[in-house]
């Protein structure tokens, strides 16, 4: 019967899992600042993105979403692609922590049909899997009327 202990003790310490040391998620602060500016069929989206740390990024996603949809496919920057019929998905590139590096987009996306309105959500939908305690200065949802004016986020 000690033999069938014995194995029983060493089949149990066999199936715990080495132990792993917690890692912890960088910190960094990331916002999206900007305006845009609806006239018929188009809409300008004129954004800064930065960094203001403590952690140094190699890059972000900013997600745009419009209320009303694309007209077909759009002309975007090489940075960019559209995800859906109402989503575009722009990287960054690097984002130092000290926010000495803004990172500069403009789009000119063709809408569906003359909307009187529309309404342009921006937001950081990846950070290389940092945290982020302020993500409300990357999370803006913008009313522009079609009056060719500048809406500022």
């Amino acid at each position: 019967m000690a033999s069938t202990l014995a194995l029983g003790a060493v089949g149990a310490a066999a199936a715990v899992p080495p132990t792993v040391a917690p890692s912890v998620a960088p910190e960094a602060d990331v916002s999206h600042h900007g305006h845009v500016s609806l006239w018929g069929t188009g809409l300008g989206v004129w954004l800064t993105s930065q960094n203001s740390g403590p952690s140094d990024l190699t890059g972000t996603t900013v997600r745009l979403r419009v209320s009303v949809p694309l007209s077909g496919r759009q002309v975007l920057p090489a940075q960019c692609l559209q995800a859906d019929a109402q989503t575009v998905l722009c990287r960054t590139g690097p984002l130092p922590a000290d926010g000495s590096r803004q990172r500069q987009l403009a789009l000119e996306l063709q809408l569906q049909g003359r909307p009187a309105e529309v309404v342009v959500r921006i937001d950081t939908v990846w950070n290389g899997g940092a945290t982020d305690r302020n993500a409300k200065n990357s999370e803006h949802e913008v009313l522009a009327p079609a009056t060719g004016d500048e809406y500022v986020f």
